[in-house]
């Protein structure tokens, strides 16, 4: 630990929120962000074509498991996944991806005329929608630290793991989607420099407040620059002004010296009891054995017999500017839109948030506090989860945030979500069902600092929260 600087936490909250309050900056202009993308996708190809699957290079279905694998056995693979739970006790296998690695997101900061800013990066992924999207400094795998791809290396990756002297704002493991992956982490990490840099035309300084601006676009910012912008600390401290209206209790609420409705430790109890005693039974199994509960592979695609859930298929990808000009890959396309809605009401003129305690198939530890609503409407099954008509029904004047975000691009084709964030009048009761729990952002915040307590769309629309002021 001696070679390494960790910042002082209050000290970094009050340079991140001059940094969120600066709206736009000399360094880069926010109006030139626009052309900055548009002209790297034009001068950089980047194509994916979707393949059947005896196209795939060095991947292959394994004999006796049907499970795919790379041929290197790193990356990742997709295998077969056995869950049941008190809940519903009927054990289902269905196909999961697997990889163990820790994979690293990490962003670049550093101070110009007083301000933080933040090294993003114009990013490519193959699963993206539009191709092109916002990016951390450095997005990749342990398999990419190592080169298995006998590519090019992954720049500024040093800053990150090996730099002695580098100073640490933040350093925590999170998790990632728990439907679709099994235990899947990533270190999520920032780390400043005083420097100069060397930074091709892939690369722009930002501040915080420029990058919160872009959240308000559908598509833009990815899912790994959320997830490491959300675990960014709040410091405690703003006045009371007065300010009635929703930004001004969101900043009371992320800010201010505040009087909860719960302590913190009530809080974690809340999920802790969730985790000692709901049940969620785990097997990795021969993803042939999802067979037997509907699911059957096509020469193109793993896919459930009902046309619900997801699909594992297969890419070719050429990329002019990535480690390796051309591969191909699985990735998993959801069959519809999912929705992440987080309600809010003031609760003794505080803003707080209903989280709930949501185990997924993969969850690394039962459960994690995700959304208030987590769902995919278009597939339910006649049974609504609890607050999603409250959710759909909320009128224009009570919808603080509504943006269409897309998740990883790397393993997931195409998959999005709409976040939004309501808020609810007092006709809502503080009382809420076993397993939710009414929060502040600055209580949520704090979780941030540690792993696995919010999952990657709750830290997804802690992040868009912050654009709505």
């Amino acid at each position: 630990m001696g070679t390494v600087e960790y910042a002082v936490h209050r000290r970094t909250a009050e340079r991140v929120r001059v940094s969120a309050d600066t709206l736009d900056s000399p360094v880069t202009a926010l109006a030139e962000v626009p052309r900055w993308l548009e002209d790297y996708h034009r001068a950089h190809r980047f194509h994916v074509e979707p393949i059947p699957f005896d196209r795939l290079r060095r991947w292959s279905f394994e004999p006796g498991t049907g499970d795919l694998r790379h041929e290197t056995g790193r990356f990742f693979s997709v295998e077969g996944l056995r869950t049941s739970s008190d809940a519903d006790p009927v054990a289902r296998v269905q196909p999961i991806i697997v990889q163990p690695e820790v994979g690293l997101l990490g962003i670049l900061a550093r101070e110009f005329d007083g301000v933080l800013h933040f090294l993003m990066q114009a990013k490519p992924e193959p699963g993206n929608v539009n191709g092109l999207q916002i990016s951390p400094t450095v997005q990749a795998t342990r398999s990419n630290f190592d080169e298995v791809h006998h590519g090019r290396s992954t720049p500024f990756l040093d800053h990150f793991i090996h730099r002695p002297g580098r100073r640490v704002l933040i350093d925590s493991i999170q998790s990632e989607q728990g439907d679709w992956f099994l235990h899947k982490r990533n270190r999520n990490m920032v780390v400043e420099i005083d420097t100069d840099i060397e930074a091709d035309a892939a690369f722009r300084w930002l501040t915080l407040g420029q990058i919160r601006r872009l959240m308000l676009q559908d598509d833009l910012v990815n899912m790994d620059t959320r997830s490491v912008l959300a675990c960014l600390p709040t410091a405690h401290g703003t006045p009371d002004d007065g300010d009635d209206s929703f930004p001004a209790a969101l900043r009371r609420s992320l800010y201010g010296e505040t009087a909860p409705l719960h302590d913190l430790h009530a809080i974690t109890s809340c999920l802790t009891d969730v985790r000692a005693l709901r049940v969620l039974r785990q097997q990795s199994v021969p993803l042939d054995d999802a067979r037997r509960d509907g699911w059957e592979r096509t020469g193109s695609a793993i896919r459930h017999r009902s046309g619900r859930h997801f699909e594992i298929m297969a890419v070719e990808v050429t990329a002019e500017r990535r480690e390796v000009a051309s591969w191909t890959q699985p990735l998993l396309r959801p069959c519809s839109q999912g929705l992440a809605a987080l309600i809010t009401r003031r609760i003794n003129g505080v803003l707080h948030a209903l989280v709930a305690a949501r185990s997924e198939v993969g969850t690394l530890n039962v459960a994690e506090f995700g959304p208030t609503v987590q769902c995919r409407p278009d597939e339910a099954d006649g049974q609504s989860p609890p607050y999603l008509d409250r959710v759909l029904t909320a009128g224009a004047d009570r919808v603080r945030y509504d943006v269409v975000q897309s998740e990883e691009g790397g393993r997931f084709y195409h998959a999005r979500n709409r976040y939004l964030v309501v808020e609810a009048g007092p006709e809502l009761n503080t009382g809420c069902p076993p397993g939710f729990c009414w929060a502040t952002f600055g209580q949520l915040t704090e979780l941030l600092a540690h792993g696995n307590y919010l999952n990657v769309e709750l830290r997804t629309l802690m992040a868009c929260a912050h654009a709505s002021y």
